[in-house]
This record gives structure tokens, C-alpha cells and sequence, in this order.
């Protein structure tokens, strides 16, 4: 009988200690979920450039991802404008991206259209797009966002669809690659910052290899439609100095891009503009066209060459690579189509020929003693 009354008693201990460690864990997690919620959800400080900073969501088979549009002031009726999307890196949101590349102030003086795409702390607790994670599926529906977004952006603003570009700074880079090669048809550009190739990865676990330095992108292989579509062309800036993705992954990706478009490396050539890190440009062409440009800034590290100073991620002794960015893809974008004269006025109608009035009583007794000019 005590050993019966000992059990039974280390049983309700046990029951009691696991219930009140079910409610302090379900405590934490709920703090932690609203945490993350009231951080996802809190606007951020939109930058001090003149224009409009637009927020909104789009939805797919991932769930939702905000985005943050920049609109330049002084829209003129009819005026369709090139769209840029910009993906973000790891650790950084729409409108720290915005703040240390600066193009914003760019899109107001050349008049274009910026989306930058948001990655939500649920999906990444370092708002890392995943890019890599090919395997589960689970990049392929954050591309699925990303498109919507950008339908939802040309569907509602004065978008010209005819001139849209991809770039992207590490994780948004590999990102905005990934999305190019798989839907080439509707983008005239892509831009890879410090980025990896799409096939270099399909887990979190050759993920790291690849940035290591120690996985090579394989060969591109569309699917047969999109064989038939070739690719965007492909500016890549890598720098020489960068801790987090290696520096062989600027010339790999650049190499697989060109290999798939039968392009060819021509010389390399020195540039350097003031003080800034000098850069070497190698261009990929065939049969006259580039198809891919590799710069590579043997000084620059993990970061956004040329950004604004005091910002993560941002270098501001590099070359300026949003007007490098800003360049390459204008490039690509043909010539806007003006927009058709409006047709003139309809002719005033003389009341005395107004046929319908010829039946109106009340008409009639208007048009009495009217004189009919020759």
C-alpha cells in the first residue's frame, strides 16, 4: 500500500510539473509569435527622397510578403515608367535596402519604378530569402510571391511591361537569378550583387558549401518552353574581399549564365572612377551581344558597392552600384512607346439639327423662332 501511495504521488508531481512547463512554454512561444508579428507588421521609416513610398501585400501558395514601392513625383497622364525590383539581403527590410543603395534618389532623376519585395521573419528569422531551398518547393512558391507582387505593382500603377529588371544584393541576388532563369520571357535584365547561381544549391546544407566556395553552379537547363526563350543578360558584382559568399561565386555564376547563352569572355579591362575601389569588367558576348558583364572590386567585402555610408551592408568606397545597376539595365529596355494623341472633341451639334429634338415637345418649344444659318 505505500509504495501505491508513492507512486501515485510521484504521479501527480510528474502531471503537475508537466502542466506548468506546458504553460510557461506556451507563454514564451506566444510572446515570441507576437513579437515577431509586431515587428513584421510595424512600418518602417520610408526614405527622405521625394516621391511616394507605397505599401502593400501580395499573396500566393507561400502565404503573404509585403512590398514597399517608391513612385518619383510629377507623373505625367499616360506616362508608363520602367519597373526595378530590388530583393534585399539577409538581415536587412524594404526600407533599409532603400536607404543604403540610394536608388531611390536615382529612380526620381532617371523615372523609374522601384519594388522592393519584403521577406517576412516568419519565413526567415534573418529575412533570408530562400533561394535554395529548390528541393521542398519552398523557394519555388517565394518566387510565386515575388511574381504576384510584381503583377500586382503592373496591374495597378503606371508600369511599362515591357521594360522590367531583377536585382538583388546575396540572398535577394541568388534570389532574383533564380527567378530570371525560370521565367526569362519577363524580365529584360537581371542583376546579381554578391550572389550565387541558381543549381549551386537545393538545401540549407549545400547552401553553405556554395557560399564556402565549395559548390559550383551546374549547367542551366531550362524547361523545353523555356528553351526556346533565351536568357536575360546578367550583370554580376562580386567582391574580392567577401567573408560571406566567396569570392569564385561572381565568376561561376557569371560562367554558367554565359555558358547557357553561347556567349564568350572578351578582355578584361582596369576601371576606376575618383577614389573609389578600382573594378575589373569582363563582358560575355555572342554575336555581338553581351549576355552577361562580370565586375569584379578586389577590395570590396559583403556589400553594397558604392551605398550609403553608416548603413549595414553598405560600402560607400566601392564603385557606385546603382548607377552600374541603373546602366546595365537600361540598356536592355527598348524604346518607350509614346504614348497616342488624344482624339479631338466631337463637333458641337447645332440644336436646329438635333434630330432627337425634333420629336421633343419641350425641344420644339426651345427651337421656336430659332434662325437656321446658311
Amino acid at each position: 500500500m505505500a509504495k501505491r501511495t508513492a507512486a501515485s504521488t510521484w504521479v501527480r508531481m510528474f502531471n503537475r510539473n508537466l502542466a506548468a512547463l506546458t504553460r510557461n512554454t506556451r507563454r514564451v512561444q506566444t510572446r515570441a509569435v507576437k513579437t515577431a508579428v509586431k515587428r513584421a507588421t510595424t512600418p518602417k521609416a520610408p526614405p527622405a527622397t521625394p516621391g511616394d513610398w507605397l505599401g502593400g501585400m501580395a499573396l500566393g501558395p507561400g502565404g503573404a510578403r509585403r512590398y514597399h514601392l517608391y513612385r518619383p513625383p510629377d507623373l505625367q497622364a499616360g506616362e508608363r515608367l520602367p519597373l526595378l525590383v530590388m530583393l534585399h539581403g539577409c538581415g536587412q527590410d524594404a526600407a533599409g535596402f532603400a536607404q543604403s543603395t540610394r536608388m531611390n534618389a536615382l529612380a526620381r532623376r532617371e523615372r523609374f519604378l522601384v519594388l522592393y519585395p519584403e521577406q517576412d521573419r516568419l519565413a526567415s528569422a534573418q529575412r533570408c530569402w530562400n533561394w535554395y531551398d529548390t528541393r521542398n518547393g519552398r523557394a519555388h512558391t517565394e518566387v510565386a510571391l515575388i511574381l504576384a507582387a510584381i503583377d500586382q505593382v503592373c496591374l495597378l500603377q503606371p508600369v511599362d511591361r515591357a521594360r522590367v529588371a531583377l536585382a538583388g544584393l546575396s540572398a535577394g541576388a541568388s534570389m532574383a537569378a533564380l527567378i530570371a532563369s525560370r521565367h526569362p520571357a519577363r524580365f529584360k535584365a537581371v542583376v546579381m550583387h554578391s550572389g550565387i547561381a541558381p543549381g549551386a544549391a537545393e538545401s540549407t546544407a549545400t547552401a553553405l558549401a556554395a557560399m564556402r566556395g565549395h559548390r559550383l553552379p551546374a549547367p542551366l537547363s531550362p524547361s523545353p518552353v523555356q528553351a526556346l526563350l533565351p536568357l536575360p543578360p546578367l550583370l554580376v558584382i562580386q567582391g574580392g574581399r567577401d567573408a560571406v559568399v566567396a569570392a569564385r561565386n561572381g565568376a561561376a555564376a557569371a560562367a554558367a549564365w554565359a555558358l547557357a547563352a553561347g556567349a564568350a569572355a572578351g578582355a578584361t579591362r582596369s576601371q576606376q572612377r575618383g577614389q573609389r575601389h578600382p573594378m575589373q569588367v569582363t563582358d560575355f558576348k555572342h554575336r555581338g551581344r553581351t549576355a552577361v558583364t562580370l565586375i569584379d572590386v578586389d577590395q570590396l567585402g559583403h556589400a553594397w558597392s558604392g551605398g550609403a555610408a553608416n548603413q549595414a551592408y553598405s560600402d560607400a568606397q566601392g564603385p557606385d552600384a546603382s548607377r552600374l545597376v541603373w546602366a546595365f539595365v537600361s540598356k536592355q529596355f527598348p524604346a518607350p512607346v509614346a504614348a497616342a494623341p488624344k482624339a479631338p472633341p466631337p463637333a458641337p451639334v447645332h440644336p436646329a439639327f438635333n434630330l432627337p429634338a425634333l420629336f421633343n415637345p419641350f425641344a420644339l418649344r426651345a427651337l421656336k423662332g430659332a434662325t437656321l444659318k446658311p
